[in-house]
C-alpha cells in the first residue's frame, strides 16, 4: 500500500528537522519544500540534510522577484503599515510561501502539508488561511499543536536529544537570546530578552543596518522615478549607481538605506491571536520607498481620492498582517489600492543621512500642483474674494449649532 504523501515547509533549522523526522516515522512519504525569498540560506546543505533524514524528494523555490511584485510592491502602493510602525515584512511573505506550498502539494497529487509555526504566533494562521483558500479540502498536520507532538517533545532540549538519538546533524551553537526571521524585505527580532519591554538588542546584533551614530558623515542623494505607484529606477547620484531590475532596485535600497541607518522599528503590536508581542524590525529599502511613495502621491493624487483611500488603509494592512491576502474583501480593497495609483507617476529627489530619509524635490507629468494658482506672488486662475461666499456658507451649520448651545 502506497504511503501518504505529505509537503513539509522545509527550513534545515531544528524545528523543522524534527518535524521531518517524525512523519517519516509516522509512516509518511515526506517531500519537503524550501522557499527562497530572500533570506541567506545554505540551500544545498539544506537539501541534502532533508534527503539523508528521509525526505523523498526536495523542493527549492526562488521566490524573490515573485515577492517584490506580487507582494512588497502592492504594499508600498497602498501605504500598508500596521499599527502605524510595522511595514509587514515577515506578513508579506508567508501568503506567497503558502500559495508556492499548496502549488508544489498540487503538483505531487497530494493534499497534505505540513509547518513548523507556533500555535502562539501569527504564522499559523497566515499559513492556513491560505491553504485553506487555495486548496479548501486540505488536510494541515501542524505538529505545535498535535497532542502526540507536544507530549513527546516539551522544548528543545528534547529536541536535540531525538536528534543525537536519529543522528540529526545539529548546530552545536549557544542559543541566541532572542529569533530572527530574514526576508528580503527585512529581518525581524523577537522572544527571548524581547519579551521583557525594557530590554533592547545589542548594536552587533543588527544585521542588515548600522547604527545612526556610526552612518557615514555625508548625505547620500538618491532619485527614485515612479510608474503607476511603483518605482521603475532608482538613481544613487552620490555613489553613480542606477538600477532598473526589480531585485537589484529592492538589493540596492537595502544596502544603501542599511549603510545610512535607514529603517529600524521597536514597537509592542496587537497580535490577531489576541496577544501583544514586542519586535524589532529592520527594513531599510522598504522604509526608503514608503516615504518616497507617500511624497510622490501628495503631487500627483486628487484630494477626495486620496481622502477616500487612506481611510481603508489600516483595514488593508490589518488584513495582510492577520493573513487575509487571498480573501475577497482583501482583492476588493487591492482593485481600490490599483485604481487610485494610476496617476501616481513620477520623480522624488531625496537624501539620506543618519538615519533620516529627507525629501528635497518631486516632479511628476501627472502634477495637479499649480504654481500659479498656489503662489501668493500671482493671482492666477484663483479670484480670492470667491472664499468670502465659500466660508459663510461652510460657517452656515455650525452658526446654528452654535446659537442652539
Amino acid at each position: 500500500m502506497a504511503k501518504e504523501k505529505v509537503i513539509l515547509a522545509y527550513s534545515g533549522g531544528l524545528d523543522t528537522s524534527v518535524i521531518l523526522k517524525w512523519l517519516v516515522d509516522k509512516g509518511y512519504e515526506v517531500v519537503c519544500y524550501i522557499a527562497d525569498v530572500g533570506q541567506k540560506e545554505d540551500y544545498t546543505a539544506a537539501e541534502k540534510k532533508a534527503m539523508k533524514i528521509g525526505a523523498s524528494k526536495v523542493y527549492i523555490s526562488d521566490l524573490k522577484k515573485e515577492f517584490v511584485n506580487d507582494f512588497i510592491f502592492p504594499a508600498i502602493k497602498a501605504n500598508a503599515v500596521y499599527e502605524g510602525k510595522y511595514l509587514l515584512g515577515t506578513s508579506l511573505a508567508r501568503p506567497l510561501i503558502a500559495k508556492e506550498h499548496i502549488e508544489i502539494a498540487k503538483k505531487e497529487k497530494t493534499n497534505i502539508v505540513a509547518h513548523g509555526a507556533t500555535g502562539k504566533g501569527n504564522d499559523q494562521v497566515r499559513f492556513e488561511l491560505t491553504y485553506y483558500t487555495l486548496m479548501p479540502d486540505v488536510k494541515i498536520i501542524a505538529p505545535w499543536k498535535d497532542e502526540e507532538f507536544l507530549s513527546q517533545f516539551q522544548g528543545r532540549s528534547d529536541m536535540i536529544k531525538y536528534c543525537e538519538k536519529h543522528n540529526i546533524s545539529v548546530k552545536v551553537t549557544a542559543k541566541k537570546p532572542y529569533s530572527t526571521d530574514p526576508n528580503l524585505m527585512h529581518i525581524s527580532y523577537e522572544a527571548g530578552i524581547l519579551e521583557d519591554t525594557m530590554k533592547t538588542l545589542s548594536e552587533d546584533a543588527f544585521e542588515m543596518t548600522v547604527s545612526a551614530k556610526k552612518a557615514p558623515d555625508k548625505e547620500t542623494e538618491l532619485v527614485l522615478s515612479f510608474k503607476g505607484g511603483v518605482v521603475v529606477k532608482v538613481e544613487d547620484k552620490t555613489n553613480k549607481v542606477v538600477e532598473t531590475d526589480v531585485l537589484k532596485m529592492f538589493y540596492y535600497l537595502n544596502k544603501v538605506g542599511g549603510e545610512n541607518g535607514i529603517g529600524r522599528v521597536d514597537l509592542v503590536e496587537n497580535r490577531f491571536v489576541g496577544m501583544k508581542s514586542r519586535g524589532i524590525y529592520e527594513t531599510p529599502g522598504g522604509t526608503i520607498l514608503m516615504q518616497a511613495h507617500l511624497d510622490i502621491e501628495g503631487l500627483t493624487m486628487d484630494r477626495e481620492v486620496k481622502l477616500i483611500r487612506d481611510s481603508f488603509i489600516p483595514k488593508f494592512a490589518q488584513l495582510i498582517y492577520n493573513g487575509f491576502w487571498y480573501s475577497p474583501e482583501f482583492s476588493l480593497l487591492q482593485t481600490l489600492m490599483d485604481k487610485a495609483q494610476e496617476n501616481v507617476t513620477g520623480k522624488v529627489y531625496l537624501k539620506l543621512y543618519k538615519g533620516n530619509v529627507m525629501i528635497t524635490g518631486r516632479s511628476s507629468p501627472c502634477s495637479l500642483y499649480d504654481e500659479k494658482i498656489a503662489s501668493m506672488d500671482v493671482h492666477g486662475g484663483y479670484d480670492q474674494t470667491d472664499a468670502k461666499g465659500f466660508i459663510k456658507l461652510n460657517a452656515l451649520r455650525m452658526q446654528a449649532w452654535a446659537k442652539k448651545k
